[in-house]
């Protein structure tokens, strides 16, 4: 068998050209929206928060952008702690809920859905982080095809 030869990588290294960027770096033209949905459990994959982190990347394009939680995506917006909300019980813990707070604080727009938060997940409205804007599960639908109407783009997130 032959000998590894190379040096052992050490912290500071690098693999790849993280710099170059090959394609334009596109921003929203005035007006331009965008929708990202969440029909995905928190803590189950990576997509909730990847998608949280492209939907703030969106917004800081320019792009008026909305999230809408639905189904299981209601987990993604619910507050979380333990023993006391707030408290983290183990590291990264927050991370859809402070994604979810910043994302909000620079003014982008959280919608969850009613029916999932009380009649799927057990939560009442008190559950979710302040912000949020409950809707109606009638409004689930209706947000899309608003956003469809106003040539938005949409990126929509299903894992279950």
């Amino acid at each position: 068998m032959p000998a590894v030869q190379m040096p052992a990588h050490k912290k500071g290294d690098y693999f790849v050209d993280y710099e170059e960027k090959v394609f334009e770096d596109v921003k929203a033209k005035p007006g331009e929206k965008a929708l990202v949905t969440f029909h995905t459990v928190a803590f189950e994959g990576s997509i909730g928060l990847v998608n949280l982190l492209q939907a703030k990347r969106l917004l800081r394009k320019g792009f008026e952008t909305s999230v809408l939680l639905y189904g299981p995506g209601v987990t993604l917006g619910v507050q979380r702690g333990f023993p006391t909300l707030g408290d983290d019980a183990f590291p990264g813990h927050h991370n859809f809920n402070n994604q979810i707070k910043v994302f909000m604080e620079e003014g982008g727009k959280v919608y969850a859905c009613r029916f999932a938060l009380q009649a799927l997940y057990g939560h009442g409205e008190p559950s979710l982080i302040p912000g949020i804007r409950p809707i109606n599960p009638l409004d689930v639908l209706d947000l899309m095809l608003l956003h469809r109407r106003d040539d938005a783009f949409m990126m929509h997130t299903w894992t279950v």
